[in-house]
């Protein structure tokens, strides 16, 4: 029996069935990783898009060792300067307003959609619109602000408050807007959902119904955050800002960590006792994120998520031309999705067994996300693997697009 079948064992004993695991990883570095018994991976999940610099980046890994020999929790009865600076840093990055630190972007999301409740009681707004097809989180909050009924079966009766609307589609969301509607919540790039990007005609329709309705225009950017589209934040795309927005994932690279970052109109709408988190915003998070957001700046990692992501698009939309069973490839930078006729698990299941990791977002969605720092030459081995599998599925070229 390998040490890969016995840990598999003991994690099926002992641990509450809420994944499907596939293989056992103990190791990484770069794009690569590597199982129990010693086999190498291409990773192209990054985490589910959280390596955003690689597994084990030498600069993260310095400053969580140094951090954690210095100070790793503290509370926040006490002051951090780490938390300080990072969200100085943040904020003059983006909205130029304040930040509020927790564990994960579940809690970051539920952070948002609380400030914004908080921000319209007194006038009796409470509602948010969110999409069809969105994804925010496993709390019952956020079940129920996810636009997808397989995630809340069997969990109702689902807290009140949201309301779902067509993703891109101006005219849905408007139809949703009362005198109850507080909030408009959205992603730049529908991740779970199918790695659908907004237009850049949705965004900047949302920006000007929010502004005509005094109401809030809130970004989930857990998954399309910290570089991933090619901007720091998916929103940045479409040339509009949100009143607030939520960064998880890749953050602090693999430390856990949640972030609402609020613009000024939102500031200063929490005071203390409204809202709060333990661990949220600890020295070693914190310490995690600022080495995080620095190799993402000095390794110009968001002007390559945008050269990567095109060698790879170039290479999955090869697989569209020459399949049929291969419908589309969709996404933004180094978030791309491929879309297939049929189980999109049985591509994943295919290219483990090449040596390359990648997952679904959906029942027809094969997802990308590599680290942004993955090597033309890894691009290439993994396009190799894809078209392997793919070959391996759909009959060696038996159902190959005619000429």
């Amino acid at each position: 029996m390998s040490k890969s079948t016995d840990i598999a064992a003991l994690f099926d004993q002992y641990i509450m069935h809420t994944y499907a695991p596939s293989v056992t990883l103990v190791r990484g570095h770069g794009c690569k990783v590597w199982d129990a018994d010693k086999k190498a991976y291409l990773d192209f999940t990054a985490g589910i898009a959280v390596q955003n610099v690689g597994h084990c980046h030498p600069k993260v890994v310095k400053a969580v060792q140094e951090q954690a020999a210095a100070l790793m929790h503290c509370s926040n009865l006490f002051y951090s300067p780490n938390a300080a600076l990072l969200a100085q840093r943040l904020a003059k990055m983006s909205l130029g307003g304040k930040s509020f630190f927790c564990n994960c972007g579940a809690t970051a999301n539920e952070a948002m959609v609380k400030l914004a409740r908080l921000y319209g009681h007194d006038k009796g707004r409470f509602e948010v619109i969110t999409m069809l097809n969105s994804f925010h989180g496993r709390t019952l909050g956020m079940i129920a602000a996810t636009g997808q009924t397989k995630v809340q079966k069997g969990f109702d009766p689902l807290p009140l408050g949201f309301v779902h609307a067509e993703f891109n589609n101006l005219e849905s969301v408007k139809a949703l807007v009362s005198g109850r509607t507080v909030a408009v919540m959205v992603e730049a790039v529908q991740g779970e959902g199918g790695v659908l990007p907004a237009t850049k005609e949705f965004m900047t329709g949302l920006r000007a119904l929010c502004d005509a309705h005094d109401l809030l225009l809130l970004c989930d950017e857990i998954q399309c955050g910290m570089g991933r589209t090619g901007a720091w934040f998916g929103w940045q795309k479409s040339g509009v800002k949100p009143d607030a927005f939520t960064l998880a994932k890749a953050v602090a690279s693999g430390v856990p960590m949640g972030v609402l970052v609020a613009g000024p109109k939102l500031a200063d709408v929490f005071t203390p006792g409204t809202h709060a988190s333990t661990f949220g915003g600890n020295p070693l998070a914190c310490a995690a994120a600022m080495a995080t957001l620095d190799v993402i700046e000095e390794e110009g990692l968001l002007r390559r998520a945008e050269e990567a992501g095109k060698l790879l698009r170039e290479g999955l939309q090869a697989f569209v031309d020459k399949y049929d069973q291969v419908v589309e490839v969709r996404g933004e930078g180094l978030m791309l999705g491929l879309v297939v006729e049929g189980a999109a698990k049985e591509v994943v299941n295919t290219c483990r067994e090449m040596g390359l990791l990648c997952c679904v977002a959906g029942e027809h969605v094969v997802r990308f996300v590599p680290p942004l720092n993955v090597k033309d030459d890894e691009l290439e081995e993994g396009l190799d693997m894809i078209g392997d599998a793919l070959d391996q599925l759909y009959g060696g070229g038996e159902a190959e697009k005619d000429d």
